[in-house]
């Protein structure tokens, strides 16, 4: 049987500085192909064979399209022109040109805020920084992403149930996962997650097979979740 591979996309490019310091996180060619290669690592087994990839299924949102005003200048800014959005696109643009690869793209809530970016807000509380010294660049435009996470569990479930792999790997951080986990599970799925050597609450083991994250280790010379180094599969 084969191995499909579901990649959070708004993780793994949050996770990408961090365990690939020395690539440019903002080349959309560079990260695709990058996310690419740190995908199909899960094929290899402990006996140096490789399993028959499925599909990589890409999730993420097109780029924000909307203009609003900068919270303290009072500015006019058009998101759809930004280095973020133009990123977005030639990351999209790049995955659909790779083989086995889908990309799946929910869409962003219209009701976004100006949000202040949490290390400007510890700043304020100790004192290091003031209000009145506050710029447009110690805010975020913060704006939820919709239906991704359905996408990912309803990939999940068709996978399962139509019987068309027999192992997931699922690239994420957090336990919004765990209902499509139980599910894949209970029809005989090998359930795999890699949190990019990000740390998970140990509740999350219960819902797994298996712990394997095959990019980079970012903590340098330590061993990373469950003893697993680099690479190194959990049978």
């Amino acid at each position: 049987m084969a191995t499909a591979i579901l990649i959070d996309g708004g993780f793994a490019l949050r996770r990408f500085p961090a365990v690939y310091p020395d690539l440019d996180p903002r080349d959309a060619g560079v990260v695709a192909a990058t996310l690419f290669q740190m995908a199909t690592q899960h094929l290899r087994t402990r006996e140096g064979e490789r399993r028959v990839l499925h599909r990589i299924f890409f999730y993420d949102c097109p780029p924000l399209a909307k203009k609003a005003h900068q919270p303290v200048s009072g500015r006019a800014i058009d998101f759809a022109k930004t280095p973020q959005a133009t990123f977005r696109h030639l990351l999209h643009d790049a995955l659909r040109r790779q083989r086995k690869t889908a990309l799946r793209l929910g869409h962003l809530s219209e009701d976004g805020t100006w949000t202040l970016r949490p290390d400007r807000l510890r700043a304020l509380l100790r004192g290091e920084r003031t209000f009145p010294a506050l710029t447009d660049d110690d805010f975020l435009y913060d704006v939820r992403q919709k239906g991704v996470d359905m996408k990912i569990g309803i990939d999940i479930a068709s996978l399962a149930y139509k019987k068309q792999v027999d192992q997931i790997v699922l690239v994420a951080g957090d336990a919004d996962f765990v209902p499509a986990a139980k599910l894949a599970r209970r029809e005989g799925i090998d359930f795999i997650l890699d949190p990019m050597w990000h740390g998970i609450h140990a509740s999350l083991n219960e819902h797994i097979d298996g712990l394997r994250s095959t990019c980079p280790n970012p903590a340098r010379g330590r061993r990373g979740q469950e003893g697993v180094e680099p690479g190194e599969p959990i049978d």
